[in-house]
């Protein structure tokens, strides 16, 4: 029988064409396609900046009374907490205590206004971090294999819980210290701190502490690319030690029981992130023998 009268049946056609389909042009993208949608991304994250910030400009001096000045007020939770904390150990007041009595002022023209500008977009930053996390997501997910996407589900809930601990702990933590601290440090002087100056500080109490504890994700993703292993990460332990204590007195006064507030809970992920590094590379020990 010739070749050309053997019946082979559509089923051969279907795979042969299976075997030699290629992307379609759609479903490839060319690096101006990338750039055209990185562009997008990064205007609709700027956009609930924007938006957030506006939100925030508009709420006036509620928001800056009650949240930004909130730690140079007596009754500030913190402080409220401590002492009821110190009261309920038996302690009395003796760990009560309230920031030293100042005034913000202003020296050029225009500075609360552009203070307020600085303000609300830096907040309006912070309340839109889930949803810029979740703009990098999807710019980055479709480059992920099915199964890395399934790894990872749920990561920008994550990484916002992370951020938002961070922040709060900066702020309700090291902020009423770092205040009580700066405030009652005397030499001799009058204490009359400029309204940006008192914001700046803020600022570096809170955003920089927000980042600092998304350290179990950035291990996470370094275990996954092999940068990172437990073994390494406990052999370096004393090493990271002093850098959690350096950076602890970067983004802190210069006062010790501070940075221990912020060392503590650094010392804490690090430990935790190399538990996440040891779970990781099982993971890639069973992909290897399977």
């Amino acid at each position: 029988m010739a070749l050309d009268q053997i019946d082979v049946g559509d089923d051969y056609y279907k795979e042969d064409d299976k075997q030699k389909e290629l992307p379609s042009p759609e479903k490839e993208m060319t690096f101006l396609d990338h750039l055209e949608e990185l562009r997008w991304h990064v205007i609709r994250s700027l956009l609930a900046v924007v938006i957030s910030g506006i939100a925030v400009f508009l709420s006036g001096k509620t928001f800056i009374n009650t949240v930004i000045l909130g730690p140079k007020n007596a009754d500030f939770w913190s402080y409220r907490i401590i002492c009821k904390l110190s009261n309920s150990i038996g302690l009395g007041d003796q760990m009560c205590f309230t920031p030293v009595p100042f005034d913000l002022i202003t020296t050029e023209l225009g500075e609360e206004f552009l203070s307020h500008i600085k303000i609300s977009f830096i907040s309006g930053f912070i309340i839109a971090f889930p949803f810029i996390f979740w703009e990098v997501w999807k710019f980055v997910r479709p480059g992920l294999y099915e199964k890395e996407q399934k790894i990872v589900r749920g990561i920008v809930f994550i990484c916002s819980i992370l951020f938002f601990t961070g922040v709060l702990f900066g702020y309700f933590v090291i902020a009423p210290f770092a205040v009580n601290f700066l405030a009652g440090y005397d030499i001799g002087v009058v204490t009359s701190p400029r309204l940006n100056s008192f914001v700046n500080y803020m600022v570096m109490f809170t955003a920089p502490a927000g980042m600092i504890f998304e350290l179990p994700v950035a291990v996470y993703f370094l275990a996954k690319m092999g940068l990172v292993t437990a073994d390494n990460m406990k052999k370096y332990r004393r090493h990271a030690i002093i850098v959690i204590l350096l950076v602890a007195a970067i983004i802190t006064p210069p006062d010790v029981v501070t940075q221990f507030l912020i060392g503590i809970p650094l010392f804490i992920l690090y430990e935790i992130s190399i538990n996440i590094a040891r779970r990781v590379e099982k993971q890639l020990e069973k992909e290897m023998e399977s």
